[in-house]
């Protein structure tokens, strides 16, 4: 989430936590194309599948509220304080849920856009002020398009945003789109990073690193200060 490599949390828990996306198959190896973002791509991530773990889903809460407890508080403060948690639906939620049962702050979520002639319709589940600053919670982040409509619907509302955090950046536009609107991504890990901590212990092949790496260079965005 830092520059400040000294400050992040620590190294043991990255790994565990790559450890822990590989050991459920949460990394796989093939083709593919996922959305407008993730196009013919050789590596597919799906950090969803750690909500089937609820201890490993509790320590994934605790790493990533130590990193916020820590940004928060550092002199050049990276993330600002914050009322309520706003998870990305679906796979944000769950995420989003665990880490406000962690940190024992209010949960927020967008549902999404409803239909022009629903005028009805809730847009934000929770209970929440104008005014009051929510930070967004997702699992994974490639060309940012749910992390910006959630960021949009919450300004709709009336609350501040300033920051996201999430699980896994892959690096693929998010970082650059969030910025355009004034919000810092704050990724836990990067594809970049999980992808080497695999071939450090030996569970990729050099063949699915290179092809990955090769991949990241053509399709991934400039690295930023958060990654």
């Amino acid at each position: 989430m830092s520059s400040d490599r000294g400050q992040r949390a620590e190294p043991q828990e990255l790994l565990w936590l790559c450890e822990e996306l590989w050991r459920v198959g949460g990394v796989q190896f093939g083709d593919f194309s996922l959305g407008r973002t993730v196009r013919n791509s050789p590596v597919y991530l799906n950090p969803k599948l750690l909500i089937s773990q609820p201890a490993t889903l509790a320590r994934v809460a605790s790493l990533i509220a130590g990193e916020l407890q820590m940004a928060m508080v550092r002199r050049k403060q990276q993330v600002a304080q914050f009322d309520v948690i706003a998870g990305v639906p679906i796979g944000g939620l769950h995420v989003a849920t665990a880490l406000s049962l962690q940190m024992r702050i209010p949960l927020l979520y967008a549902r999404p856009e409803p239909h022009p002639d629903d005028h009805e319709r809730p847009h934000i589940e929770g209970i929440y002020r104008p005014g009051q600053t929510a930070l967004i919670v997702d699992d994974l982040a490639a060309g940012g398009g749910s992390l910006v409509a959630t960021a949009k619907q919450l300004r709709r509302a009336g609350l501040f945003v300033a920051d996201a955090v999430v699980l896994v950046d892959r690096e693929q536009g998010a970082h650059r789109r969030l910025a355009e609107m004034a919000i810092n991504l704050h990724p836990i890990i990067t594809l970049d990073v999980l992808l080497t901590a695999l071939r450090e212990t030996g569970h990729i092949t050099p063949d699915d690193f290179q092809r990955s790496l090769r991949y990241l260079d053509r399709e991934g965005e400039s690295r930023s200060e958060f990654d």
